[in-house]
């Protein structure tokens, strides 16, 4: 978890694109939905949730929008020359959420799994630290 007063930097693969992460993460957590294995390639990812007033970019990230498992739109940005993942935002009325990957992270080592989640579409071969809390789909949060 970023802490209340750190900053974390990050970006795509070539550099095209340049973000500051400000103030704490909302949750961590590996996702094993099928967009996520799709759009990386892997079992899982490892995102983690702010809010849209603690991203600053430099640059403009390529998009790419299609339906979530919850009726919603989901919003993939990535870097148009590299192909690099950088966050994923949504439709929900009045949510103001940014979910970035930890990859892109220059340091992910700022932050650590809190959470399994999606593990209906986990692949079998895939692995998680049996001690995090695991959910079937969306961890719910507190509002």
């Amino acid at each position: 978890m970023i802490g209340e007063s750190k900053k974390a930097v990050g970006g795509c693969l070539c550099g095209a694109i340049r973000y500051t992460v400000t103030g704490p993460t909302i949750f961590v957590s590996q996702c094993c939905c099928k967009d996520c294995q799709k759009a990386t390639g892997t079992g899982h990812t490892t995102i983690f949730g702010i809010r849209k007033d603690q991203l600053e970019m430099a640059g403009t990230p390529k998009r790419f929008t299609s339906e979530g498992d919850t009726g919603g739109t989901v919003t993939r940005h990535f870097c148009g020359t590299c192909g690099g993942r950088l966050f994923t935002t949504g439709d929900l009325p009045g949510e103001q959420l940014v979910i970035m990957q930890a990859g892109s992270l220059d340091d992910p080592n700022q932050v650590s799994p809190e959470s399994v989640i999606y593990t209906k579409d986990a692949p079998v071969w895939d692995f998680f630290d049996p001690e995090l809390p695991k959910f079937e789909a969306m961890q719910p949060r507190e509002r």
